[in-house]
């Protein structure tokens, strides 16, 4: 999981990966152009990417990557699910992979969902 989502971040920055052949459905190219549009999202999805990806690839700070990651993961389901279904699959194998992770390193995750915990 980690190794594409270093490449997926560094393409943010570098655009190596050709952009898909086939056009993206309307609502899914006006919530990418919003995106763009910013300024800043698509810096943020790329460096995001490339920190999580290279946490899970040394195998350092891997809760918190997938922490920060999880936020992603929700946005990327909801926009495969709604508006551009053709990317499903991938999305779906990199939810099974967070959830994977997620569930091998849930004892670190058990003071962070601790209902009452004292400072």
């Amino acid at each position: 999981m980690g190794l594409p989502l270093l490449v997926f971040g560094l393409n943010g920055f570098l655009n190596f990966i050709p952009p898909p052949a086939t056009p993206m459905p309307a609502g899914a190219m006006a919530f990418a152009t919003a995106l763009m549009q910013t300024g800043y999202m698509m810096k943020l999805i790329g460096v995001t990417q490339l920190v999580v990806g290279a946490f899970l690839v040394t195998n350092r700070f891997v809760p918190l990557g997938l922490a920060l990651f999880a936020p992603f993961m929700v946005n990327s389901i909801a926009f495969h699910v709604f508006l551009e279904p053709s990317g499903l699959i991938m999305a779906g194998i990199f939810l099974a992979a967070e959830l994977y992770l997620a569930w091998v390193y849930r004892a670190a995750y058990r003071p962070m969902l601790a209902a009452r915990v004292t400072p």
